[in-house]
């Protein structure tokens, strides 16, 4: 388990430039329970900086999703938040308990970054006995938290036979082990089949659902839409958007979608006579795949009034959908204007 990712680190960057999408933690959640709460959260190495004046509010009972593209600051803001890096400034307070220095966390954080540091020799059930042990804690949770993330059928196998997300899903039993109040998870879906990834999001959920804080780091957007009810989005270290999920894939956004009909051709000149809405030039791809496609530009509420005018032409619609979903359609859009104003400062 390591400490820091290199990747992350850069040279150090004047103040964030807010963007349209910006939002930051409200003077409205004073009064809501927080298992986390930080303010103004630098972290640099050197010369170089990972993190950039970082607020962040994580309700109880929430699972909080973190995203951006690689060498944002996401490991390290998780490592702050496991004590596992200290902050050069800022204010942070944990479980309702202020955080001056690293290790002094207080009961009922659990987690990792970088992966479970687990024993390749020993057994799943020999590692989460050890960690126990190291705890001072008895072994009698060990089965259920083995069945809880479904490894029980490995329970004696040795842990260097174990596939990544097998790893994955035995460093979320350890931290299970511990009861948390907060848990924090670095990609705890990486390395998962289907299966497994449904699996561990009905674990987080469950757990949420009893009031236990999870933040959780991930680069798929079906994670933060499947798990999330708020995010906090990374780009050169600063936060570009912090809030509802719902407010992160905004309706009101203009989206490219595939529109598929009984009658093409109506369908274009129905779409090409609506104004507020966009009929774009055919991809090549597209165009060898399915000729009777088309690729349409608009908002949801010209999408709705766009199948209205179909439907009253007597065209079927038998598919309208995004070419790119919400989220992630949000999200490169905000990482590229974050980008753009780095360069605009001359970065």
């Amino acid at each position: 388990m390591s400490l820091t990712n290199h990747s992350e680190l850069r040279q150090p960057i004047p103040p964030a430039v807010a963007t349209e999408r910006q939002s930051r933690p409200s003077e409205s959640r004073e009064h809501e329970r927080l298992a986390v709460r930080a303010r103004g959260i630098t972290k640099a190495f050197g010369e170089v900086v990972a993190l950039d004046g970082v607020d962040l509010d994580v309700a109880e009972g929430r699972v909080h999703g973190l995203v951006g593209p690689n060498g944002a600051g996401k490991t390290t803001l998780l490592g702050v938040l496991l004590g596992l890096a200290e902050p050069d400034s800022g204010e942070l307070e944990i479980l309702g308990r202020p955080v001056r220095r690293t290790l002094a966390l207080p009961d009922g954080v659990a987690g990792f970054v970088d992966g479970p540091g687990l024993y390749p020799r020993l057994t799943a059930w020999q590692n989460l006995a050890a960690l126990a042990r190291l705890r001072g804690d008895s072994s009698e949770g060990i089965g259920g938290a083995l069945e809880e993330v479904g490894l029980s059928d490995v329970a004696h196998d040795r842990v260097r036979g174990f596939s990544l997300g097998m790893r994955q899903r035995l460093g979320l039993a350890a931290a299970l082990l511990t009861k948390p109040r907060l848990l924090v998870l670095d990609e705890p879906a990486n390395g998962l089949d289907p299966a497994g990834t449904r699996h561990v999001h009905r674990v987080l959920t469950g757990l949420a659902a009893q009031g236990t804080s999870v933040v959780l780091s991930s680069h798929r957007m079906d994670d933060l839409a499947a798990l999330c009810s708020e995010v906090t989005l990374l780009a050169t270290g600063r936060v570009v958007f912090s809030g509802p999920v719902s407010e992160l894939a905004d309706d009101t956004n203009e989206l490219d979608y595939r529109l598929r009909t009984s009658d093409p051709d109506v369908a274009r000149r129905v779409a090409a006579e609506m104004p507020e809405l966009r009929v774009l030039d055919d991809n090549d791809l597209l165009r060898r795949h399915d000729a009777g496609t088309l690729l349409v530009r608009a908002a949801a509420p010209a999408l709705d009034e766009l199948v209205a005018r179909l439907v009253g032409a007597g065209v079927g619609v038998r598919e309208l959908a995004p070419v790119v979903a919400p989220l992630e359609a949000a999200f490169l859009a905000l990482t590229a204007a974050a980008m753009v104003s780095r360069e605009d400062e001359g970065l």
